[in-house]
């Protein structure tokens, strides 16, 4: 029998979790450490191992298939491109202190598409050979040039089998046509909801009028269109942020049932207001808390939450396929399936790639949609896009579950060669990983309670986190 490269992480006492280049897993105590180093595993040790899919006997028996196949399907596919986030403008209504993309003054000129870049536009959609399609509008304010959401969709309707839109808009000032647009059921609301009212006030819309009419604009887009259509995200200050209670109570209280904790992004103006020092560890305990509050608030109601990213990083530990946040992809392919356009017609890998480059601090444009794509640079970009050869990431016991982000390297370092434990990225998801373990080894009834929703499962069962007896 031939065992598996183990990978191991301590997880406090004297347990630790092991796991293989699959994303197959399990819990054992130092002894069974011990054994596996020194090659001395005993036989319950090798039934243990074989039964959880860790050995095999030879090159192409079924555990060996298994093994191969668990970790065929743990890879994120380069897939054709059909998902496009555009910015027809980036003008905006307002000035909230963590502006990621460093928007412009509402009547600033030269920041909107003109009429040859629209064309340029609709000609590169129509270049498309994906059936389906869908198209997040940011800014900016998008609202703000509806006239171009509408020539858009209006394209995109009759040139493609599906499509699908989402307007990403701060809700400050919706016009009676923004209401008749936004009224049908291919079309989605995205807006920002920050902890309580006051905190809301104090980074977005600054008065009380302007914090009065984006209420006013929230209740009425969820009365319009409901939860299925309009949803809304916090972004933190981990120095001040809001109480876990204040935050859920006023999510619940509008019928969200998800919740996704943004950390104020290392991006646009926010790198000028806020500080980043010690922010990840503030995050950290306060991302906890935030949970813990959860998982208490899920034990006393009939109808449960969640906190998104949380959800999605449990189900890629129990499961293969769950690739539709960017974050954690495996390899994590730029300028494939999606492609972000500017403002200006420039092309972009990633939205927070054209952050990077709205700021001056490096130019990671991948063409225009004139001239098309620069197959070059973006072959460039994707030379160190997966975690199988890094030095750090081999040896990790989170690898099968975890991707790069070089994009936020890039951001906060100026290279892309940081030894990865020291990234923010690596820091902040070993943190997260750690903590998604030790929810699913609790033996507590109400965390189980909340693993089942997040899972999308009847029941939680132990079964799904192995452990060595």
């Amino acid at each position: 029998m031939r065992v598996w490269p183990l990978q191991f992480r301590p997880t406090g006492g004297s347990q630790f979790i092991f796991s293989d280049d699959s994303g197959a897993f399990f819990q054992a105590s130092r002894p069974f450490l011990n054994r596996y180093i020194q090659s001395r595993l005993t036989g319950a040790d090798k039934e243990f191992l074989a039964k959880q899919g860790h050995s095999f006997d030879e090159v192409g028996d079924y555990r060996f298939t298994g093994f191969a196949s668990r970790w065929a399907s743990r890879l994120n596919p380069a897939t054709e491109l059909n998902y496009l986030i555009l910015v027809p403008t980036l003008r905006c209504n307002l000035m909230c202190d963590y502006c990621q993309v460093s928007r412009v003054e509402e009547n600033a000129n030269g920041f909107d598409w003109n009429g040859e870049t629209i064309s340029q536009v609709v000609k590169f959609l129509d270049g498309l050979t994906t059936p389906n399609i869908k198209i997040e509008f940011q800014g900016g304010e998008p609202l703000l040039r509806l006239d171009i959401l509408e020539i858009i969709r209006t394209f995109c309707r009759v040139r493609f089998e599906r499509s699908e839109f989402v307007i990403c808009t701060n809700l400050q000032d919706v016009s009676d046509e923004a209401w008749q647009f936004l009224d049908a059921d291919d079309t989605h609301v995205s807006t920002s909801l920050d902890g309580n009212d006051s905190l809301h006030r104090k980074q977005r819309t600054k008065s009380s009028l302007a914090h009065k009419k984006f209420n006013a604009n929230l209740n009425k887009a969820l009365s319009l269109f409901g939860n299925s259509r309009v949803s809304a995200l916090p972004t933190i200050d981990p120095s001040d942020p809001p109480l876990p209670k204040e935050l859920i109570d006023n999510y619940v209280s509008r019928g969200f049932t998800s919740i996704f904790l943004r950390r104020v992004n290392y991006q646009g103006f926010a790198r000028k207001n806020y500080g980043f020092d010690n922010s990840l560890n503030d995050w950290i305990r306060y991302y906890r808390d935030f949970i813990s509050e959860i998982i208490a608030y899920n034990a006393t109601v009939s109808e449960p939450i969640e906190e998104f990213y949380l959800s999605h990083l449990l189900r890629r530990i129990i499961r293969s396929g769950h690739h539709n946040h960017v974050d954690l992809r495996n390899p994590n392919w730029l300028g494939a399936d999606y492609h972000v356009i500017d403002f200006d017609g420039k092309l972009y890998p990633t939205d927070e790639a054209r952050m990077v480059t709205r700021v001056g601090q490096i130019d990671l444009s991948i063409g225009t949609v004139s001239e098309g794509i620069d197959t070059k640079k973006r072959r460039m970009l994707n030379e160190e896009v997966s975690n199988f050869d890094d030095p750090d990431c081999m040896h990790c016991v989170y690898k099968a579950f975890c991707g790069l982000d070089i994009i936020d390297d890039l951001s906060r370092y100026g290279r892309i060669d940081m030894p990865r434990h020291k990234t923010e990225h690596c820091r902040s998801h070993l943190d997260l990983f750690d903590f998604a373990f030790e929810l699913l080894y609790s033996r507590d009834a109400h965390v189980q309670q909340s693993l089942a929703l997040w899972l999308g499962i009847a029941r939680y069962s132990p079964a799904l986190a192995p452990r060595l007896p």
